[in-house]
């Protein structure tokens, strides 16, 4: 222990979101007493291996990872997305959507052992103090004064004090959970079942394009790096290839749309046996096996926070919400809470008032996670199973993404990680575009469920996209999906 076991700062969790968290505290103000508490004695591999665009910055040009991330882990190449129906028999067979070129715009495929071991490193290196193994058992919170957190540890149980607690405990959600802020979402009851694999194909291997020579050529960049996501009707999976070999294969299913299979059988007998009824999965999972010990279950993923800070406490990362792994927008939002936790600190701590800060903070996170939700995720399990419904719906979330997100930091600077998104007045308009062409969607599949037509597009289809860049040439790619959806509309939404 240090000589004090008083901090300006303390922080509970190490993984990347406390161990960002004391990393930019720190190049601020080297000064600042900040201490980690990291329950394991090394990071397990977790699920969240996907980052997106807006994390990728936040990786690359906030961190400073750039070059350990080509160097241990994969660059990433997109998402594409894989349909079938009880007709299909192959893998070609199966209606696809994806990027027909390299991806523009830089994201990974990390390992989080090793990318979360690295930022801790460099945040020890920086001045931080690690108690690891330690663990965080109760904090009391005095709003304005000192709070304080019991720990357990090797030299027993002791008290420490901070001015300021940063919880980035994941979903542990320690302080939410303990201080009653946590809500369940409800409204979108969905479980996951993953593993890490070994023996899965690769998506660009010689046997299959010279099986399926035509299918091996429709696409000029990579299929294996991207996230590829295998659909059903209500479920989707994702297959997620690692640095060294192994490979996370998960699914994530509507509780009211789909029923797990039960039974004796191991989980990852069921996992595999669940996939493989598609197509895509079994030509891909034909010889894979989960690793032993390795298979995960988690249920009611998405949940909310209020408040998600207070007079002496921030929350940052999955331990402030989370909504759903489709897009892995996970990260994302780590990347947001992070950066705006360490501005609240760091502007408390040099003298500014607390109280306006704080409400600027829980309006601005309730209203983004809210409208986040409402916007992209609320009864998407209903249409995300329909090759031409998805079709447009991922043309116009990722153009809206491209436009809107993935723009404002490439434009103008970090700083712009401090504004989640939908916060700021100019996204009314865009969220209520978005939230109304999801609901058109969701509607118009509850119709063809109805006429018996969902879904029959996901035979023999392919739609390859030239690929978004985050300046206003989106725009065009947006206005023709816009027309789509419109067409669509002309063409079934007036259907009763």
């Amino acid at each position: 222990m240090p000589p004090s076991t008083s901090f300006d700062v303390l922080i509970i969790g190490g993984s990347l979101a406390g161990s960002a968290s004391a990393l930019l505290l720190l190049r601020d103000n080297p000064a600042l007493r900040i201490g980690i508490i990291e329950k394991s004695t090394h990071f397990p591999r977790r699920v969240g291996e996907a980052t997106v665009e807006v994390s990728g910055y936040f990786l690359s040009r906030v961190l400073g990872l750039t070059g350990f991330l080509n160097e241990t882990q994969l660059t990433k190449q997109g998402m594409r997305f894989w349909f079938a129906t009880p007709e299909t028999r192959s893998l070609p067979e199966c209606s696809e959507v994806g990027g027909r070129y390299l991806a523009r715009v830089p994201a990974w495929q990390v390992d989080r052992s090793t990318l979360d071991e690295e930022v801790l490193r460099r945040a020890v290196v920086a001045g931080a103090h690690l108690l690891r193994p330690a663990k965080a058992r109760n904090v009391q919170l005095a709003p304005g004064g000192t709070q304080t957190v019991t720990v357990e540890s090797a030299n027993g149980t002791e008290t420490l004090s901070a001015r300021w607690i940063i919880d980035a405990s994941g979903f542990t959600a320690l302080v939410a959970r303990q201080q009653g802020w946590l809500r369940p979402n409800t409204d979108h009851p969905t479980t996951a079942c993953w593993a890490r694999w070994r023996g899965v194909q690769d998506w660009d291997n010689l046997d299959l394009a010279r099986r399926f020579p035509e299918w091996g050529a429709a696409c000029h960049g990579i299929r294996n790096t991207a996230t590829n996501h295998v659909v059903g009707d209500g479920w989707w999976a994702w297959f997620i290839p690692l640095r060294g070999g192994d490979t996370s294969v998960g699914v994530v299913f509507d509780q009211r749309r789909v029923q797990w299979p039960e039974g004796p059988a191991p989980l990852g007998d069921r996992l595999k046996s669940f996939l493989c009824a598609h197509p895509a999965a079994a030509e891909i999972l034909r010889e894979a096996t989960p690793i032993d010990g390795d298979v995960k279950w988690r249920a009611q993923l998405a949940y909310t926070c209020d408040p998600i800070a207070s007079d002496g406490v921030v929350l940052a990362g999955d331990a402030a919400g989370f909504i759903d792994p489709f897009y892995s927008p996970g990260m994302d939002w780590l990347s947001y809470t992070t950066t705006r936790a360490v501005e609240l600190v760091r502007r408390t701590l040099a003298g500014e008032p607390v109280a306006p800060l704080v409400n600027a903070h829980n309006t601005d996170f309730n209203r983004s996670i809210n409208r986040w939700f409402d916007a992209v995720y609320r009864d998407k399990y209903a249409w995300m199973g329909d090759y031409e419904l998805l079709r447009i719906g991922f043309q116009l979330d990722l153009g809206m993404y491209y436009l809107g997100v993935v723009s404002q930091p490439f434009r103008d600077g970090p700083g712009a990680l401090r504004d989640p998104v939908f916060s700021l007045p100019p996204s009314n308009i865009p969220y209520r575009l978005m939230a109304t062409y999801n609901r058109r969607l969701a509607r118009i599949s509850e119709k063809r469920r109805r006429r018996g037509t969902f879904g029959q597009a996901n035979h023999k289809q392919r739609y390859l996209l030239n690929g978004f860049l985050p300046d206003r040439s989106t725009g065009k790619p947006v206005l023709r999906a816009i027309l789509s959806w419109l067409a669509l509309e002309l063409r079934e939404g007036w259907r009763p």
